[in-house]
């Protein structure tokens, strides 16, 4: 899963949501079984597979009414080939914990598929604008704020500057966000010399995985005519030591209302990449801090090894 994950971005196959009508994808899942907090992927991973309908503890109360002190509930959106299980079963009890209404969404999934976030990226964004009126219709709330990882952080994204979201959203938080997409230590530029390598890497991976590169129509259509659109206020959190995102200044956005941190910045012993940032402790705190602002507490800074979360990640794939 990995090699095909760093080399599944690219070309050709890329433009299904401009050139065509959005092609049919699986309608977005709710997750209601309540599972156990994670504190990394491969648990996640093993414990989805005997119980398919887990959701993050502390999301998915549709009964949940927000407070004076966090009127906003939260969506969170998920990364590609994964699901709101696997990537935020350690965020959302956080999140919860603190007084949030969390939210928390199957997105992007291939009809007659077993995983989410693999099909195009255009649809998946639309499935996100629906998820989000269900929220705020169930709730009572005049907005929500989002939090994407990895392509969640995308698809959020070009559903508030593209798709009519942004009176609905208050807050955007980026973790590992592709703004830019990434050359993936090189590999992007020489598919782009031989496009035929982006019609294999499909095959192996998915159409989302290559429609997330420097470069890519998705990249560029959703940040043309600026990163950012008004009313919304944005903050990506980023890794010096990204795995996928390469240069690492693409996470970062640019215009208006933008704040880009990079936890080596704050913390420069934790070498937390792309694939444990949702399972950082350090980065969870910091997404609680850009959230509630008036409870912001310090984290704690602890050293984290370079590739720390890649090899639960390959076995989570083949788990």
């Amino acid at each position: 899963m990995l090699l095909g994950i760093i080399a599944g971005v690219g070309a050709t196959p890329w433009e299904t949501g401009v050139a065509a009508a959005a092609p049919a994808l699986r309608p977005i899942e709710v997750p209601s079984e309540a599972g156990p907090p994670q504190t990394e992927h491969l648990a996640a991973a093993r414990y989805l597979k005997e119980h398919p309908d887990a959701a993050p503890a502390g999301s998915n109360d549709f009964g949940c009414k927000p407070t004076a002190d966090h009127p906003r509930p939260i969506v969170l959106a998920h990364g590609t080939d994964s699901s709101a299980y696997s990537d935020w079963s350690a965020l959302s009890p956080v999140l919860a914990q603190a007084g949030f209404c969390v939210f928390a969404v199957n997105y992007g999934g291939k009809v007659g598929g077993d995983s989410f976030g693999t099909e195009d990226v255009w649809a998946s964004s639309a499935q996100i604008g629906d998820f989000v009126d269900q929220v705020l219709a169930a709730t009572g709330a005049a907005q929500v704020d989002m939090v994407g990882f990895s392509q969640g952080a995308s698809v959020t994204r070009y559903y508030i500057n593209k798709l009519g979201g942004a009176p609905k959203v208050g807050q955007w938080v980026g973790m590992a966000s592709p703004s830019y997409g990434g050359v993936m230590y090189g590999l992007v530029p020489v598919a782009d010399r031989a496009p035929v390598l982006y019609e294999v890497v499909q095959q192996a991976t998915s159409l989302a995985a290559i429609q997330q590169a420097a470069g890519s129509p998705f990249i560029q259509d959703l940040n043309a005519g600026g990163d950012t659109v008004p009313g919304v206020r944005y903050t990506t959190i980023g890794s010096r030591v990204d795995e996928m995102i390469q240069p690492f200044a693409n996470i970062a956005l640019h215009g208006e209302g933008a704040t880009n941190l990079v936890l080596q910045d704050m913390c420069s012993t934790d070498l937390t990449g792309h694939f444990h940032m949702v399972y950082d402790p350090y980065v969870q705190q910091m997404v609680l801090n850009v959230l509630d602002p008036a409870h912001a507490v310090q984290p704690t800074c602890t050293a984290v090894a370079l590739g720390t979360g890649i090899s639960d990640v390959v076995l989570a794939a083949h788990s």
